[in-house]
This record gives C-alpha cells, sequence and structure tokens, in this order.
C-alpha cells in the first residue's frame, strides 16, 4: 500500500499477517508492519526495503510512485533481513540507484550478500545529503539494537527516521493502542541496550521533530511527547505502572494457592495495580514486559532438581540478559524436603543492579502451613510500605 505523509514524502510498506512468530519467538496475533519511504523530490531517496517475501508489494509501492523516473538513493538504516533482504533485487531494476549508508552498513551487507553494491555512499555521522529542497541529516545509533543503525533526519519537514525505535508488533491494518505492543517489542529487542538508547534520545533532543517514521508500526505525529518519554522510562529502567507483579510456577498448585492469597492480602493493602503471571502458561514475552513495567516484582517457585522449575528458570535468563534493573524482589519458595529455590534465585539475580530484596522470605514445605499464610499477609504489608524512588509520577 501506499500512503502520503506530506507532499514529498509516501510510506512504501506492507503488512504481513501470515507471519506467527517474528523473529522465530515473539508471537504476534495481529502480525508485523515493514515499514519503507519515499522521498519524492528534485531526486528520489528511498529508506529501507522489507521482508524478502514481500519483494513484489513493495516493488509495485515503489514503481506505482516513481512513474517514469529512477530513484537516485537507498538508504539503508538497518541491516536487519526485514528491513534489508530485497536490496539486491532492488538493484537489478535500478542498477544506477546510489546505496548510502555507513561502513558497518556495508561490511554486514557484504557479509548476507556475498558481494559488494556497485554505486556506494558512505556516510558519517552528522553527514548531510541533499535531495533537492529537502536536506536529510544522519544520526547513527549504533546497538540499537544492532551495530550499525543509524537514523535520519529532514531538516526541513522536521522528520525524523527512527529505524526500529518507537517501532511496534502488529500490521498497520489493525487497531490496537500503541502503548503495550511497543513496550513489548522494545523490552524483548532492545531492552537489553537502555545506555545506547538513553545517548540517542541525547543526541536527538536537540532536534525539532514532528512526525517520527519507524520501520515497523505507525508514522507517530500525535502526542510524540508521550512516546519519547515511555522510551527515556525503558532505557533507564525506571518504574511505569505503580504496583506489583507477581510470577509463580507451581507443580501441584500449592505454589499458585500462595500466589493468589498473596494477591488478595495486596488488594486489602490498596495496592492501585497487581498483575499475576503463570509463567508456565501465558506468553513469556508478555511476562518479561511486566517484569520491567513494574517496580515490585514477586517471584514464587518450586525447588526442581536442586535449582528451580524449568519456567521460572528460563523467565529469569530472559530478565538478566535485558539488564534487569532496579527492583525490589521479594521471593518464596516451595520444597518438600530440601527447598532451595530462594538461594538459586538469588544467585541466577546477582549479576542485576540496584536489586533490593524484601523481607521476609517465606519457605513453603509441600503446602501452606498457618504460619506460610500470616507471613504471605506481613510480606502484603511491606510490599505496601515500599517506596519505589525509580517510579515515574
Amino acid at each position: 500500500m501506499t500512503n502520503k505523509i506530506n507532499d514529498c514524502l509516501y510510506y512504501i510498506g506492507v503488512n504481513d499477517h501470515d507471519i506467527d512468530l517474528f523473529e522465530g519467538q515473539y508471537d504476534v496475533p495481529n502480525g508485523m508492519a515493514y515499514n519503507s519511504y519515499i522521498f519524492l523530490d528534485e531526486k528520489i531517496a528511498i529508506f529501507d526495503t522489507v521482508d524478502k517475501r514481500f519483494f513484489d508489494e513493495w516493488i509495485s509501492n515503489v514503481k506505482e510512485l516513481v512513474k517514469d523516473r529512477k530513484p537516485d538513493y537507498l538508504i539503508v538504516q538497518h541491516m536487519e533481513p526485514d528491513h534489508s533482504a530485497n536490496i539486491m533485487k532492488f538493484l537489478e531494476i535500478f542498477p544506477d540507484t546510489i546505496v548510502v549508508g555507513n561502513m558497518m552498513t556495508f561490511q554486514i551487507m557484504l557479509q548476507f550478500f556475498g558481494k559488494n553494491v556497485k554505486n556506494q555512499l558512505i556516510v558519517k555521522e552528522n553527514d548531510t545529503l541533499s535531495v533537492g529542497k529537502n536536506t536529510l541529516k544522519f544520526v547513527f545509533a549504533p546497538m540499537v539494537h544492532w551495530p550499525e543503525v543509524m537514523m535520519t533526519y529532514n531538516l526541513e519537514n522536521k522528520i525524523f527516521f527512527s529505524a526500529d525505535a518507537f517501532g511496534k508488533f502488529g500490521a498497520l491494518d489493525v487497531e490496537e493502542e500503541w502503548d503495550c505492543e511497543a513496550r513489548r517489542y522494545y523490552i524483548g529487542i532492545v531492552g537489553k541496550y537502555g545506555a545506547q538508547v538513553q545517548n540517542l534520545l541525547q543526541k536527538v533532543s536537540s532536534l525539532e521533530i514532528q512526525t517520527i517514521c519507524p520501520l515497523h508500526g505507525p508514522v507517530l505525529k500525535e502526542n510524540l511527547a508521550h512516546h519519547i518519554k515511555l522510551y527515556d522510562i525503558w532505557s533507564s529502567y525506571k518504574t511505569e505502572t505503580d504496583g506489583v507483579a507477581i510470577f509463580y510456577t507451581s507443580v501441584y498448585g500449592h505454589t499458585k494457592e500462595a500466589a493468589e492469597l498473596l494477591k488478595v492480602s495486596l488488594e486489602e493493602n490498596n495496592i492501585p495495580k497487581i498483575a499475576i503471571t503463570d509463567l508456565a502458561r501465558e506468553d513469556m514475552a508478555e511476562a518479561v514486559e511486566d517484569a520491567f513495567r513494574y517496580g515490585k516484582i514477586v517471584l514464587m517457585t518450586t525447588t526442581y532438581n536442586k535449582s528451580i522449575f524449568p519456567f521460572m528458570n528460563e523467565f529469569l535468563e530472559h530478565l538478566i540478559e535485558r539488564n534487569w534493573q532496579n527492583k525490589f524482589v521479594c521471593l518464596v519458595e516451595n520444597g518438600s524436603w530440601s527447598p532451595n529455590a530462594i538461594n538459586v534465585m538469588k544467585n541466577k539475580l546477582s549479576s542485576c543492579q540496584n536489586i533490593i530484596y524484601l523481607q521476609p522470605n517465606i519457605t513453603i514445605k509441600s503446602a501452606l502451613s498457618n504460619e506460610n499464610i500470616e507471613d504471605i499477609k506481613r510480606l502484603a504489608k511491606v510490599l505496601s510500605l515500599a517506596k519505589d524512588n525509580h517510579l515515574v509520577k
């Protein structure tokens, strides 16, 4: 499809409703959008290609808008295949097009395609490119979330082409709230690189931005301060939502019973929002998203093969690899003869920064005892009183 963004800029991306797992792991019930854009000025500049399965649809969009002209530039902001797979096929049709990228762009391009493109324009940070009445300025964003990533700012129209930043899951022909799927996308894919995103936000803070054109998700024109604020929260590992998130695994239902009792006790202590997740049955990416969203976290699991239940182990690995930090954490274990889950969880999380463990730790031996019930009520009270210094008001 093609959509007009302004007098010289058009959307030429595609929707994908055939995909089930994005990047082989993220459930995308509403599909995905692979965004591409075309600048029609004295010269024609195209921003990125799309997933290889959609070449025919995408090149049809290109031809519809260029008509009898030929593209002058193909600007490659990100070499991940869902954006770059069609570079060589595009050049078979338009061989005189100049491919714009940085040194790392062309190194990775050679790795993917086994050959160099003929017409290269290698740009550096803050270089500019005139396409007529419009000037494009290149902003480098290494490790947001690949090393070659660069973004582009159109000075005259104040448009920011943000590569994968400010993207979200979901095709563009499905209406849904931006925040939830943008958060899940960010935490899952970019979450590890908070420092790099903070560097990017600092770089672009001096730019007047009126439109954000990401490589996934909708073009953003309204309430940009909201979207930028969320990116600041996520990338600085602050607490977005005041409340408690409970994550549990349960073999025979006793740890689940403890989790549900804690939820009731938290409600009695007027906790504003409570999320509770059975890690064996609910989407892992949604669970990871909530672990970053909330500042007070309860981990409840069974001792299993002298370690912890596999789904809790997987969950903690996801948190650790994404630089999870700045949390209050409460630990609850269950074990019939040699409970050890608390020690295992604390050891696994030892590399995470600024984790404050709240007491009491609770050990359930097989089934809830009267003492456990009272400890859970005490824990709910402690959580209600804990003041989160990373909470965004």
